[in-house]
């Protein structure tokens, strides 16, 4: 039996069985499989979970009962199947076949016949096959397509338009590139770019920020470079809302849902190790991460403490000079790298999750020094999160003024969905009147 399919298998099961997230499940599996080729696992996993429904669609079409009632164990193997068949020309046809229905005589004894069957009925059938009707069916249509939940198509047809939903379902679709983030504590971004490149990485600079280099090669966190803390794997998005929060030297930073600290750490970076974070999250063991990941950069600085971010920490009033309130979200700007976001199903468009929200940004907001900064951000595609939740806080605090506001879209920035705005208190408000 093949060691990498054996290892896709697994970890597609274990996400479907328990909600796992694709990226550390997948991990988990690589590390207790040693699978041959890690690349070809991911590539398979990515793929399934990436075209999922549209799978699922195909499937129905070749399995006159339906799919209803069908295993997870079943559901997946034909997955993997049909996937490869389509996708995979790396892999041909009779191979696709027979490795599933080795897996199928190993983890689902007497289905092997069914599968082997289905997954040759799509060789034979393949150009009868349809989508649904895109002028009759769009949503329908778009979410086959490109396996999107309807919900999701719904909502940015709503906010963004026919033309727009379809290039951000397509790029979400995209495998993503990846990029690290320079330490400029230890090392400046052409000397990494140099020490990488003289390895065989193929490294080009980041364009939105300076500390970002995108990198294409494997073992990238083997090298001596990641093990000395010279950088960290950041996306482009992510290290943007750190630059922007404009965080120097000397300063008492808060940063209110930290874990898992990339933009902590970042911040600390800007600021030369020098002067106080306090960086909160709702849970201990990811704190614990953090504090990790700082001493493999040589941070000091930070600070980190439990605290469920809705419930102020009085004696910390008016005490930080920024304050950062990177919110939990319904995740739809970095699908590209966890697809199985795309399934999750949220009937109110993400009203409860706006509504939380603006709770935590209305704590934080207690935490900013009059003169100081407030800053926002999501790693979603979806107004109602992300303006809205702005709009609402400003109309509530008017001693906050807006200073700036960006929507990176997936595909047309080339980085993760990400929003952020910025916003400063102002100086010597009272009573509904600056004085």
């Amino acid at each position: 039996m093949d060691n990498n399919r054996k290892t896709a298998y697994l970890t597609l099961l274990s996400i479907e069985k328990n909600d796992a997230f694709s990226n550390l499940e997948l991990n988990q599996q690589i590390r207790e499989s040693h699978p041959d080729s890690p690349a070809f696992v991911r590539e398979l996993v990515y793929g399934v979970l990436r075209n999922k429904l549209y799978l699922d669609h195909l499937l129905l079409q070749l399995i006159p009962r339906g799919l209803k009632g069908q295993r997870r164990r079943t559901m997946t193997l034909l997955r993997m199947g049909l996937y490869q068949i389509i996708f995979m020309e790396s892999v041909p046809d009779y191979a696709a076949v027979s490795e599933t229905v080795k897996l199928a005589r190993r983890y689902l004894t007497g289905r092997d016949g069914f599968i082997n069957g289905v997954l040759r009925g799509y060789l034979r059938k393949q150009d009868q096959l349809q989508l649904p009707d895109r002028k009759k069916e769009l949503v329908r249509f778009l979410s086959v397509r490109y396996s999107y939940d309807e919900w999701i198509v719904r909502l940015w047809l709503d906010q963004y338009g026919e033309e727009k939903t379809e290039e951000l379902l397509a790029a979400g679709n995209e495998t993503p590139p990846l990029s690290i983030r320079v330490n400029r504590l230890r090392t400046d971004t052409e000397s990494l770019q140099a020490s990488l490149t003289k390895k065989g990485y193929q490294v080009f600079p980041g364009s939105l920020s300076e500390r970002a280099l995108f990198v294409k090669g494997s073992d990238l966190l083997d090298t001596p470079e990641y093990h000395q803390g010279l950088f960290s794997i950041q996306d482009e998005s992510s290290i943007l809302a750190a630059d922007s929060l404009g965080a120097e030297k000397g300063e008492t930073i808060f940063d209110i849902c930290a874990a898992p600290g990339g933009k902590t750490l970042a911040l600390a970076e800007m600021m030369e190790n020098q002067g106080t974070i306090r960086a909160f999250d709702l849970y201990g063991h990811k704190l614990d991460l953090l504090e990790e990941e700082a001493e493999r950069l040589g941070i000091t600085i930070v600070q980190t403490r439990v605290n469920d971010g809705t419930k102020p920490i009085e004696e910390l009033r008016e005490k930080a000079d920024r304050v950062m309130v990177d919110a939990p979200c319904s995740g739809l700007g970095v699908v590209r790298r966890k697809p199985e976001i795309k399934y999750r199903i949220q009937e109110d468009g993400g009203r409860e999750l706006a509504a939380l929200q603006l709770k935590l940004l209305q704590t934080s907001s207690g935490y900013v020094r009059k003169g100081g900064i407030l800053q926002y951000s999501t790693c979603t595609i979806n107004q109602r999160e992300n303006a809205g939740v702005v709009t609402g806080f400003l109309k509530r605090n008017q001693d906050f003024e807006l200073i700036s506001s960006r929507q990176l879209l997936t595909g047309k920035d080339e980085t993760d969905g990400f929003f952020i705005c910025k916003m400063r208190r102002r100086e010597g408000w009272k009573g509904g009147r600056e004085i």
